[in-house]
């Protein structure tokens, strides 16, 4: 419901396909499926306020995304969401959140995305909460999102580095660049090199944190191995960018949650970019090519 393109509600059926569960298992890891969070279906209701549209309804499905992340937490896992749009994202970070809360710690996220995902009712273009979810983390979005659980921001804006953004709108850019988050963009990774960002990015996701959320959005993948998302831009990460981010967060041993959001397969190829969205789960959760 955060976005106007039909088609990612699919999105973890095709996980499914590509045999996401066995794969995992397969890593020594025991898998717990606990199926999908019923969501509205976006054309039996209205959309209601124009600047953040269907914000109700994201809401509600935030918070039952937190009530089961956090049962997932309390019996010992480490919980995996597969998105979905993005707006997810406000739930699945609290989770977190305040698990790390309870033990009197914090957390930082690691944003792997095109786009800031910094936008406010009052800066966003379309009005859609898939552009919104890194500034409700933040404490900066719309209040039925920052305010859920009665607290924000969840995550602390210096604790945040956002990592492969290349298409930020006009009036998004300077919550951007005023938030205190670290935003890497494509020039960075160019000049630097994935590794040197990465290095850094997990360095300020890591200082004085109990660990990180990772928020993977497909989207920063280039739509050439990844076409079947929500919103595509070129000149995105490689296939083996993508594996290295992931493996070098798996080295870290400092994730604690993950997520995995945007892939559309009305748009896609074949299934590719769940896939895809599979390998880069297995780098993340230990997968070495030797």
């Amino acid at each position: 419901m955060g976005q106007s393109r039909r088609g990612v509600d699919m999105g973890p059926s095709a996980f499914r396909i590509a045999g996401l569960n066995e794969k995992i298992a397969a890593l020594g890891y025991d898998v717990v499926d606990k199926g999908d969070l019923p969501s509205p279906i976006p054309e039996t209701k209205k959309h209601g306020d124009p600047k953040k549209k269907f914000i109700k309804e994201i809401a509600r499905v935030c918070d039952k995304l937190y009530q089961t992340a956090r049962e997932s937490q309390e019996e010992g896992a480490l919980p995996l969401i597969l998105g979905g749009d993005h707006s997810l994202a406000a739930g699945s970070v609290a989770a977190s959140a305040a698990r790390a809360r309870g033990q009197n710690q914090s957390i930082a996220l690691l944003w792997i995305d095109a786009h800031g995902d910094m936008n406010t009712p009052a800066s966003s273009p379309s009005g859609n909460v898939h552009g919104m979810p890194l500034a409700c983390c933040v404490g900066i979005g719309p209040k039925e999102l920052t305010h859920l659980f009665g607290y924000a921001p969840k995550v602390a804006p210096r604790n945040v580095a956002l990592v492969g953004v290349r298409d930020v709108d006009q009036l998004e850019a300077p919550h951007v660049r005023n938030s205190g988050v670290r935003a890497f963009t494509m020039r960075h990774i160019d000049e630097r090199g994935l590794r040197s960002v990465m290095e850094e990015a997990i360095e300020i996701a890591s200082n004085g944190t109990a660990g990180f959320h990772l928020s993977l959005d497909m989207d920063y993948v280039d739509p050439r191995d990844a076409p079947g998302v929500g919103t595509p831009v070129r000149g995105g990460g490689t296939y083996r960018e993508a594996h290295l981010a992931m493996e070098m967060i798996c080295d870290s041993g400092r994730m604690l949650s993950m997520e995995v959001v945007e892939v559309n397969p009305v748009i896609d190829e074949v299934n590719r970019t769940a896939d895809l969205a599979v390998e880069l789960i297995m780098s993340a959760l230990g997968k070495r090519i030797l």
